[in-house]
């Protein structure tokens, strides 16, 4: 089936993929190489996730998008068959092609990007047609044209360059989507979104709404350094775009999600899909969501919304994480103190309990926001 997208009056929608139905607004958890970290496919589906986002370059790395496409593809090979996003690698080729002293050693051309693994410093090449193909190979349900993420301290005469290199590799990405039958090498439909740029330059970021949202992709990305680092930046840019948006397609602000208070402000903002690998890393470095949305926002008696369970507050504590969450470790009955004890000790137990709860926590709070749209 054809990738779908219908936007109901209270803002909220739905995506259909051939692996499924994802209701927006929705958090995507991270599963960079194939796997969101220290979980199983069975403990993402207790999180209630509607879809699972995938890494290009990672994959295209180890262990390779052939063997991927032979194991039936990124889903099946995880054991997910749920639906799917891929990125371009777009992001990854400037972020991790860095030198000892952070600089880039990514060289770019109008053809694309030449870059050095990260693994083993190998010499690698992507081009907008060599990420289609990629991402083909890899079969993820939705799938991200390459572009080129500009930061945000930059000359103006650069962004410039790099926005109109990134509208040219938009229109060379449509051009092998099609090529390829809109399809994947499994057989799927597979739906392209299209990604905004231009740093923070107002000017420049009204034009390529306009640009990209004249395109026939079937979504629309708000990229760049800003997104997921700069939330104050973010809404900013946001309101600047905003109107220029098309109303018929899923909106996307490419990794945001850190903190619970950015979800419920995104939402307002008018954004279907957001994705942030931070619910799991700050789980791993014993940071735990906590708090409830109360009316308009998002409230914790901690601060960022998270309790950090390595405090000796909380080494004799019996109560689970927070009261009245449904994720699988506080409905289990695992204790603050148990928890505490895992993580003083490095037990392996405490990086799938912890991550199951900040996921989930991420994917409820999207759920009772779509909650209080449809109640408006």
């Amino acid at each position: 089936m054809a990738f779908k997208f219908t936007r109901n009056s209270d803002g909220t929608g739905t995506m259909e993929t051939d692996h499924g139905a994802v209701q927006t607004p929705v958090f995507m958890p991270v599963g960079t190489a194939a796997t969101v970290k220290a979980l199983d496919a069975q403990d993402i589906r207790e999180t209630k996730a509607e879809i699972v986002l995938a890494n290009t370059y990672h994959l295209f790395l180890r262990p390779g998008e052939q063997t991927v496409a032979e194991m039936g593809g990124v889903a099946k090979f995880m054991n997910w068959n749920g639906p799917m996003l891929t990125d371009s690698g777009g992001f990854q080729v400037f972020s991790l092609g860095l030198g000892a002293k952070g600089e880039s050693l990514s060289k770019i051309d109008e053809e694309g990007v030449t870059f050095k693994s990260h693994l083993d410093g190998a010499r690698h090449r992507f081009t907008p047609e060599s990420s289609m193909d990629i991402q083909r190979d890899l079969g993820a349900d939705i799938i991200m044209a390459f572009d080129e993420c500009t930061p945000d301290k930059i000359e103006k005469k650069y962004v410039r360059e790099a926005l109109d290199r990134t509208h040219r590799w938009a229109e060379r990405c449509l051009k092998q989507w099609e090529k390829n039958g809109k399809q994947s090498a499994q057989g799927n439909q597979q739906a392209l979104f299209g990604i905004i740029q231009g740093s923070t330059d107002r000017e420049m970021r009204e034009e390529a709404t306009k640009f990209i949202s004249a395109l026939p992709f079937d979504g629309i990305a708000l990229g760049g350094e800003t997104v997921g680092y700069n939330m104050e930046g973010t809404l900013e840019m946001i309101e600047w775009v905003r109107d220029l948006l098309p109303k018929d397609k899923p909106i996307y602000t490419m990794g945001l999600g850190r903190d619970p208070d950015n979800i419920v402000e995104i939402i307002k903002a008018g954004i279907d899909m957001f994705d942030c690998v931070a619910p799991t890393r700050l789980a791993r470095n014993g940071a735990l969501y906590y708090g409830e949305i109360r009316g308009e926002k998002f409230e914790s008696e901690f601060s960022n919304g998270r309790l950090n369970i390595s405090n000796t507050q909380f080494d004799k504590d019996k109560s689970p994480i927070m009261e009245g969450c449904d994720c699988y470790t506080c409905r289990a009955g695992y204790s603050r103190g148990y928890l505490n004890h895992l993580y003083r000790s490095k037990e392996l137990s405490y990086y799938r309990l912890a991550s199951i709860h900040n996921v989930r926590f991420m994917v409820r709070l999207a759920e009772e926001m779509r909650t209080k749209m449809k109640a408006k």
